[in-house]
């Protein structure tokens, strides 16, 4: 009995046994992922930067009358076209014609007295030698000929005075340009002290763009370039893009980069050219700049071999087959679709260059094959 029951426990052990095997789990096999990656290489790459703008014209000159008067004549049309020198308003010139005849005829009175005095210190000098009058008639003859030459030059210049005085009721365009808005009509008092130009002469011949950069760009821009001077000589051209959001015909060319820092705004001021041949722009118009800067023997990847964290931006490097996730500072090109890397990668560097929003710290990367991007 005793070993029946020896026998029976022997093959429940057995039993059990065979049964713990059998339900012993399989060990599953890992899968090894396979991603695109991209070994980082020095290449060339453009950053089209843009800025707001102002278009003015080369010369806006606003035209003030220098003498007071009712306006007699307008000899010009807004928007005209005019040269140097071309009459643009007429002021009264009845007044002014009046003062400069008086004049004149002052002149010739003191001309006159001069005259008269020269021959009485003609007479008196014989007389002195002659012993018939005293050193104090010769001075006195003298002097008055000297008040007369005093008077002569005093009127010869009210009569240049009144002369420009009568000038100046001409009013005449000082340069080539367009004209603007025209506030005044025939028969309006106008006057040197007036709140308002006559109108403005703008020569658009050549439109100046005026735009500004913040401090940091400057220096960027300096350190790219060595200087202001080397920025101004070697930078590409730029292009302008109209209110109407087209991109105007022609470039131009950055021509000055002001040295005073604006305290208020933090900003420096630029003045681009940019020529007009055929009328398109318009002083007082308004524009976006766009500035390309090149960056050679730079590393670029695309913006969706990078993922953020607290506004710092990292790339995984595959270092021994495994995901390694490394900082980098970029700045965006080609409109935010690929980075420039400014610190944060070596030539030769392996990087994943997808799907990193799914990789961990240490996860296996298999390179996909004959995918590797050059």
């Amino acid at each position: 009995m005793k070993k029946k029951v020896c026998n029976l426990r022997q093959m429940l052990i057995v039993i059990c046994g065979l049964a713990a095997v059998g339900c012993k789990p399989e060990a599953v096999a890992v899968q090894e992922a396979s991603y695109e990656v991209l070994t980082v290489k020095p290449t060339e790459r453009t950053l089209m930067s843009t800025y707001s703008a102002t278009i003015r014209g080369r010369q806006d000159i606003d035209i003030y009358p220098q003498v007071g008067g009712f306006l007699t004549q307008v000899c010009v049309k807004e928007g005209e076209l005019v040269k140097r020198g071309q009459t643009l308003f007429v002021i009264d010139q009845v007044g002014y014609q009046a003062a400069l005849n008086t004049a004149e005829a002052n002149m010739t009175a003191a001309e006159a007295a001069l005259a008269t005095a020269q021959l009485t210190y003609d007479s008196k000098q014989e007389l002195f030698r002659q012993n018939v009058i005293s050193e104090f008639d010769l001075n006195t003859a003298k002097n008055a000929l000297s008040a007369a030459k005093a008077q002569l030059a005093q009127a010869k210049a009210q009569v240049v005075n009144a002369r420009n005085n009568l000038s100046y009721t001409v009013v005449k365009s000082p340069s080539d340009g367009v004209v603007g808005t025209i506030p005044y009509r025939v028969g309006t008092l106008v006057g040197s002290a007036m709140p308002e130009p006559l109108t403005t002469v703008s020569d658009n011949s050549t439109m100046y763009v005026y735009f500004s950069m913040t401090e940091n760009q400057l220096l960027e821009l300096i350190r790219q370039y060595g200087s202001k001077e080397e920025a101004l000589k070697n930078m590409p051209e730029i292009e302008l893009v109209l209110n109407d959001k087209s991109t105007y015909g022609e470039k131009g060319k950055i021509e000055s980069i002001s040295g005073v820092i604006n305290r208020s705004t933090g900003t420096v001021s630029l003045r681009a050219a940019f020529p007009n041949t055929k009328g398109l722009l318009h002083s007082g118009g308004t524009g976006n700049v766009v500035v390309p800067t090149t960056f050679s023997g730079c590393y670029a990847i695309p913006q969706n071999a990078t993922f953020e964290i607290q506004d710092k931006v990292f790339v995984y490097k595959v270092v021994d087959g495994k995901a390694q996730s490394a900082p980098v500072k970029v700045t965006r090109v080609n409109g935010g679709l690929e980075y420039v890397v400014n610190e944060g990668l070596n030539e030769g560097d392996v990087i994943v260059a997808e799907g990193v929003g799914l990789l961990r710290e240490g996860t296996p990367i298999r390179a996909k094959q004959n995918e590797e991007k050059k």
